[in-house]
């Protein structure tokens, strides 16, 4: 097969593939051609599966995928654009956690579902680190800690010593107030010389995160030790990451201590029409 293969007893040659394609690299040529790769199609394809997905008869197949393949769309599970709003809206950053570990099975299908999220030309630069005992959770942000005090020595804004100074005395104490008890810990992280990855990963953790509540999980993003980890070395030696890579995001994950019953405010968005 070359780029791709097209089954002429289901095409219809109506041109969706031609039109669907993002680097314009199908071709109909004359009335009874059928989808046609042009000669840089091979080289410039970014493997998109847009051409595969448009097809009603499932008649293009790529070298990498093949209608079989690719799950079909069921339209009795399609939100309502009132469940799809309160979906979003309902959506909170859990900071209270059960005593339960997540299932591997369960973090890894909520890490499956955030693979789908937009990545530029489709590179998917996406890597995933997964803290999942929580003994190595708690290590972990014990260096967090550790980061912080460093940081009170030489903070000169009075807000932000006064906010890590009780912080760290609320870590001494034994209340985790950096990854609040989180069982689990994901960690979205790419190659720093790739400028596509740091926007990659955060838009593959907020899927996550919505993925999560689908599935009865909560999550946080973990800011603090995001920051401490591209600010300290010895937090960033002790995730172990691939050469060159850096992380983008952080995001604890468990099951949430408490239910919430109401949809809380929020600012109304500050617009401008042109």
């Amino acid at each position: 097969m070359t780029l791709f293969a097209v089954d002429t007893k289901k095409c219809r040659r109506d041109g969706l593939c031609v039109a669907e394609c993002p680097g314009l690299l199908i071709e109909l040529i004359g009335e009874e051609g059928f989808p046609t790769p042009i000669p840089e199609a091979e080289t410039l394809c970014i493997n998109c599966g847009h051409c595969v997905a448009v097809c009603p008869q499932g008649a293009i197949s790529l070298k990498t995928m093949a209608p079989k393949d690719c799950l079909p769309l069921r339209k009795e599970l399609n939100l309502s654009p009132e469940q799809a709003e309160q979906f979003l809206r309902s959506r909170r950053s859990i900071r209270c956690y059960k005593e339960k570990p997540v299932p591997r099975d369960l973090l890894n299908r909520v890490i499956e579902t955030a693979g789908y999220g937009p990545t530029g030309g489709n590179l998917q630069p996406v890597r995933w680190l997964v803290i999942e005992e929580t003994k190595e959770v708690r290590r972990l942000t014990g260096l967090v800690a550790d980061w912080q005090r460093s940081q009170i020595q030489e903070e000169t804004d009075s807000i932000t010593k006064a906010r890590m100074e009780r912080i760290v005395k609320a870590w001494d104490q034994g209340i985790d107030r950096i990854c609040r008890n989180a069982p689990h810990l994901i960690i979205a992280h790419g190659l720093s010389a790739l400028p596509a990855s740091q926007s990659s990963c955060a838009i593959a953790l907020t899927y996550l995160e919505l993925a999560a509540l689908s599935l009865g999980l909560g999550t946080c993003w973990a800011g603090y030790f995001n920051t401490a980890a591209n600010s300290y070395p010895p937090l960033l030696k002790a995730l172990a990451l691939p050469r060159g890579h850096l992380p983008y995001g952080a995001m604890m994950i468990g099951y949430p201590k408490y239910s919430y019953r109401r949809i809380p405010l929020r600012n109304k968005p500050k617009i401008t029409w042109r």
